[in-house]
């Protein structure tokens, strides 16, 4: 019997589960551990509306006073996990303390990835936490030209923010195509054009070689030996799962906490992981899986709160995304990938407008929209059937 559930990381995931499991009635006990001193926070603002400086840190808060006592749960801010010992149910905090569980909850999110060999410099940044987002903020006040390395969506939302300011945006990508793991060689490009008509400098195929500069960033050095001047350097190469504090326990590790269909961890029979962490079996698209957004994250902390509180609930979600780029709504369900055929029956690419589908053995694959949010989440729903192409394109001619 379940009595005492301890989550790890208290982000978006974290927070989920321990309100998900209130809501269905779980009674026990809930120690809530996160690293940082913040309440729980969004973090999707933090390379928008925050760093524009439309919104302070606190209006990301997900939860206010009522909403934590509803959860009653203690709270640990400010404590780190350092080791998952699974014989006697404890995980250990950086300052000594143990503490036992009768059900434990991985959701400790992942961490920017660096360029090997980056030099102490300052003005050199990535944007993962609000500390993060107010650092780069503060200097975005003064600065002139803005480095971005890395086209995916973080680098692509910190470009569109940064030109918003009024500033000279430079967006380095070593792949030929932005955005090319997320949407393939034929959509990414279309997204890219639309940095280009906001005047963004996007160079792709281009390699970083390091940063130049005398205690704080002045250039960086491209692979072919050239120069790019710079204010400010923002590093988007996408992020490592938090696991090193679970090394060593007994669970397996694989970019990831690996789990079966139920996002249990493989290697315990009372461990679960969330969100970024979470490596998990998707029964619906017969695949594992591992995926960095924030309705993953809400949708699987309640798959694991039912779960924990006996429901035995596959999670086989539909996987979905967004980005707010400019004034534009990029959208993408399912799984597209690079090498899928791409159909585009509503709208146009020249039109900035439209649903895409692409196709993989002959079944739909995913969707990806632009401004078209209604007709998109249309195909959502359609995944969940496992759809024939056939299906899909009967869907896209009744809603062009």
């Amino acid at each position: 019997m379940v009595e005492h559930v301890v989550v790890v990381g208290a982000a978006l995931g974290g927070l989920r589960t321990a309100q998900s499991l209130r809501s269905l009635g779980f009674a026990g006990g809930i120690t809530l551990v996160g690293e940082e001193q913040h309440r729980p926070y969004d973090r999707p603002p933090l390379s928008k509306q925050v760093l524009l400086g439309e919104w302070q840190a606190e209006q990301t808060f997900l939860a206010d006073d009522t909403e934590l006592a509803r959860i009653d749960a203690d709270l640990r801010l400010g404590e780190r996990a350092v080791d998952l010992d699974l014989p006697s149910r404890s995980i250990g905090l950086h300052g000594g303390e143990r503490i036992r569980y009768d059900a434990l909850v991985i959701a400790t999110g992942a961490s920017p990835r660096a360029i090997p060999g980056t030099p102490d410099l300052k003005g050199i940044h990535v944007l993962r936490t609000v500390e993060d987002c107010l650092r780069l903020r503060g200097e975005l006040e003064t600065a002139t030209r803005v480095v971005v390395v890395g086209a995916g969506f973080i680098g692509a939302e910190v470009a569109a923010t940064a030109r918003k300011r009024g500033l000279e945006v430079t967006v380095l990508e070593a792949l030929p195509v932005p955005l090319s793991r997320g949407l393939g060689p034929v959509l990414g490009p279309v997204i890219a054009g639309i940095h280009l008509d906001h005047g963004v400098d996007l160079r792709t195929g281009t390699g970083v070689a390091g940063f130049e500069g005398k205690g704080r960033v002045e250039r960086v050095l491209l692979a072919d030996g050239t120069t790019i001047e710079a204010d400010i350097v923002v590093v988007g190469i996408g992020v490592i799962p938090n696991t090193g504090w679970l090394e060593g326990s007994g669970l397996e590790l694989r970019d990831g906490v690996v789990c079966d269909q139920h996002c249990k961890a493989v290697g315990a029979s009372d461990v679960y992981a969330v969100g970024d962490v979470a490596r998990w079996y998707n029964p619906l698209f017969d695949e594992e899986m591992r995926i960095e957004h924030w309705t993953n994250a809400v949708e699987q902390a309640m798959a694991v709160a039912q779960n924990i509180a006996g429901e035995r609930t596959a999670y086989a979600p539909v996987p979905y995304v967004w980005s707010d780029q400019y004034d534009s709504k990029i959208q993408i369900v399912g799984r597209p990938g690079p090498s899928d055929h791409v159909e585009v029956p509503i709208g146009a690419f020249d039109d900035r407008k439209f649903v895409a589908l692409t196709r993989r053995d002959g079944r739909l694959s995913g969707a990806v929209g632009l401004d078209e949010p209604r007709k998109l989440m249309r195909f959502k729903r359609l995944l969940t059937t496992r759809p024939s192409w056939e299906e899909a394109m009967a869907v896209a001619q009744e809603l062009a």
